[in-house]
Order: C-alpha cells, then sequence, then structure tokens
C-alpha cells in the first residue's frame, strides 16, 4: 500500500536520456544513466534539439512513483523510481543538479531513464560530471515539488490580521476556508535557485482579485470557486497550479537569483488566505516526506495529519493562444 495518503498529480519538465552524452571520459557516447552505471570526471554534452517534456506522476507503491494518464512522456501506470541527485559542472565552474528518474517495467527491468534538471539546460552545453548522491535525491524532490510561499507573504490569521509568513510560528491560528481557524504544526524555509522552470511565479496584485503581489512556488495551487463557469470545468471549485496561469504580463516568472521559500503544514490540507486569495497549503505525502523532521513524518504514518485528496479539484487550464486566462478567472469568481 501506499506510504501516505494519496495527493494530487505533479508534473515534471524532463528530458529523455539521450539528450545528454558523454563526449569525453570512460562512457565515452552512451547517454546518461542511473547511478550505478555512471563515472566521476565524463563530460556530458546536452544535443541541440533537447527539449523538456512534462512527465505526469502520482504517489506508487513502496515510496515509488507511478505514471499518470495526462503523461506526456512515458508508459501511464509504469512505475518510476528516483535513482539520484547528480551534479554537473560547466566550464565557467557553474554547477547544476540533476535527477534521475527510472521507468521500469512489471518485471522491474529498465524502460527509460529521465534528467530532471534542476536547473535549465543549455542546448549544445557541455558539462563535468562531479558528484553522484543516491541519498538525497527524494529531499531534492521535495524542495522543488512543495507547495511554498515566498518572503514577505501576507497572511491572513483567524482575528483578521495580515501577518507576513516569515514572522509565523508554530501554533499560531490562521483562518482556513473550510475549517475555520487552525493551528500550524510545522513551518518549514528552505532557499532555491529561481531560473527557468523553477523560478517563482509573481502575480501581479488585482491580478486576481488579491491584494498584493503574491510570489508562489510554480507547482502551488491556488483555489478558485466560480460562480459562472467561464472555464468550461463542469464545477464551481477548482485547483489551477500558479505555473499555468504565467502570461507574460499580470502573471510572471521571478526568474534570476534565490527565493526564500515557507511551507506551512496543519493537521489536516488546507485552503488558506495569502495576499487576499484563497491558496493551498502543504499536503503531506510522498513528495513532500523528505523535507519534513522525523515526529511529522511518523504522524503522517500513524495517520494522525488527516490530509485530504484534493486532487478531484485539479483542473488544467486551456493553452489558448494570446488567451488572458486571468481576466477569464476574474470574470468566473464575480459573474
Amino acid at each position: 500500500m501506499n506510504d501516505f495518503s494519496p495527493s494530487s498529480i505533479f508534473r515534471l519538465p524532463v528530458y529523455r536520456c539521450s539528450a545528454m552524452v558523454v563526449s569525453h571520459g570512460a562512457n565515452l557516447g552512451d547517454n546518461l544513466s542511473f547511478a550505478d552505471e555512471l563515472v566521476l570526471d565524463d563530460t556530458y554534452f546536452v544535443r541541440p534539439a533537447a527539449r523538456a517534456t512534462r512527465l505526469a506522476l502520482a504517489p506508487g507503491e513502496c515510496g515509488a512513483f507511478t505514471i499518470t494518464g495526462n503523461t506526456e512522456i512515458g508508459q501511464p501506470g509504469a512505475v518510476i523510481h528516483l535513482d539520484s541527485c547528480l551534479t554537473f559542472m560547466s566550464i565557467q565552474g557553474v554547477t547544476t543538479e540533476v535527477l534521475v528518474l527510472v521507468e521500469v517495467d512489471e518485471d522491474g527491468d529498465v524502460v527509460e531513464i529521465y534528467a530532471l534538471p534542476l536547473a535549465p539546460l543549455q542546448p549544445k552545453q557541455e558539462l563535468v560530471l562531479v558528484g553522484v548522491d543516491t541519498e538525497n535525491a527524494r529531499a531534492k524532490l521535495g524542495e522543488f515539488a512543495c507547495v511554498s510561499f515566498t518572503r514577505g507573504t501576507h497572511i491572513t490569521m483567524a482575528t483578521g490580521e495580515q501577518r507576513r509568513v516569515e514572522d509565523l510560528k508554530v501554533g499560531d491560528r490562521v483562518l482556513t476556508r473550510d475549517d475555520g481557524a487552525q493551528e500550524l504544526r510545522w513551518i518549514g524555509q528552505t532557499t532555491a535557485r529561481a531560473m527557468g522552470e523553477f523560478a517563482p511565479v509573481h502575480i501581479a496584485a488585482g491580478a486576481l482579485h488579491n491584494s498584493g503581489d503574491l510570489v508562489v512556488s510554480p507547482e502551488h495551487r491556488l483555489f478558485v470557486y466560480q460562480r459562472s463557469d467561464e472555464l468550461g470545468a463542469g464545477r464551481a471549485e477548482l485547483l489551477i497550479k500558479a505555473r499555468d496561469l504565467v502570461n507574460g504580463t499580470t502573471v510572471t516568472r521571478t526568474d534570476g537569483g534565490f527565493v526564500e521559500y515557507y511551507q506551512l503544514l496543519f493537521d489536516d490540507h488546507q485552503i488558506i488566505y495569502a495576499e487576499g486569495i484563497a491558496a493551498e497549503t502543504l499536503l503531506a505525502d510522498l513528495r513532500s516526506s523528505a523535507i519534513l523532521p522525523e515526529d511529522v513524518v511518523a504522524r503522517m504514518r500513524a495517520g494522525s495529519l488527516r490530509h485530504s485528496d484534493r486532487s478531484y479539484l485539479d483542473f488544467d487550464l486551456p493553452q489558448a493562444e494570446g488567451a488572458d486566462v486571468t481576466a477569464t478567472l476574474r470574470r468566473a469568481s464575480t459573474g
């Protein structure tokens, strides 16, 4: 059975292993592979045609993941194992971390290997393999996939006070959409590189009726209640990922440098108010477990964290060229 309660599907921008080939070294001519087959100091060439494709995953059994039906790559239903975190260095001395995921068939044989770079890969770039880590890959995935607020975000407290997320403390009572005032059980804080696919999403004040600028992690889901079904979802309540809202004007990527992230955990997966709009909190599941302290993980396994599956609310926005999705959402929430 699953280690934790189910969570929503998450989609990772991955490359097939053939996107990176050894141009100098012991494994000359070989594609990127899993940890046991790698040799330090090999130089990898990123092929000119290398492009990222979305791999859709859900928590599976025994700590693995399962490819879901809406994936753009891989075989739906197949098992995915997180193998390792690799560190590469460019000729300029800049390091890039890459997670290796392995798809296997029913017999456990390798079908495909995928690379998930934690910073953008540049075609025609040469990278030297300088580190292979098989112990901390899950924590790295957790940092990438977990929903987070950025420093300075105003959170609505049970009293109506607007408090910055960095000033919150365990035990504080926060206003939730579904369960009223709830106590914060854990607060996480991480610092990540803000680059490319992994740069936080900046939602300008007023874009979604938010009172101030809201900056969140790309996978962060915002709650939308449609008074009129402008999106054709067939239901009123939706959860929409921040990265799907990017339009280049009112919703953009904050690209460059580093970003300070905060994760908020309650007894249940909650919808709270950040800069005046509804947004999810951290979901206790297979992805987030690696960044949580041992006592919180023990509570997860014991079932005292009642983290409901809200995946039925997930909605993928139609990507119509030139469409202003934020305007549609504003109409839907007020119409």
